[in-house]
């Protein structure tokens, strides 16, 4: 597998974030990427969203988000083109967004959440792998996951 890096979105990459697509039955799970990016400008003090890239092509991207009110950090919109999936770069690039986080300040925690569709499949065996177990808690249709940093 190439390698993945993770790059901040900027006006450099922003455009072709805006042109990742799903597959059809995929689109109910993952925000659209302007959307996103939308939120991301919104929460500009406390988010940063990453292009994930493999060999200087955008193939994704994800955004690091820190609550301030839970001293947490959240990994929020995971998202890899279809044209690239299953391929491990949803892997690579959630290993990259917890070296990143493992960089940053913790307030009382060093815990990182997520949300996740429990219908998503194939992202609950991502997150399980990685360590990601459930809280009890859920926002509207998904459920939160939570991973203690090592």
């Amino acid at each position: 597998m190439d390698c993945i890096t993770l790059q901040e979105v900027d006006e450099s990459n922003f455009l072709a974030c805006f042109s990742l697509k799903l597959d059809a039955q995929q689109e109910k799970f993952v925000s659209h990427p302007i959307r996103s990016l939308a939120q991301a400008y919104v929460y500009r003090k406390q988010c940063t969203p990453f292009a994930v890239c493999r060999a200087g092509q955008v193939i994704g991207y994800l955004m690091v988000i820190y609550d301030y009110d839970e001293e947490a950090y959240f990994i929020w919109h995971l998202m890899i083109d279809a044209q690239y999936q299953g391929r491990g770069y949803g892997r690579a690039a959630m290993e990259s967004a917890l070296d990143y986080i493992r960089s940053k300040p913790f307030g009382d925690s060093d815990i990182v959440r997520l949300t996740v569709n429990p219908e998503n499949s194939a992202a609950c065996h991502l997150y399980q792998t990685l360590h990601f177990s459930a809280t009890g808690r859920a926002d509207e249709d998904e459920i939160e996951l939570e991973r203690v940093l090592d």
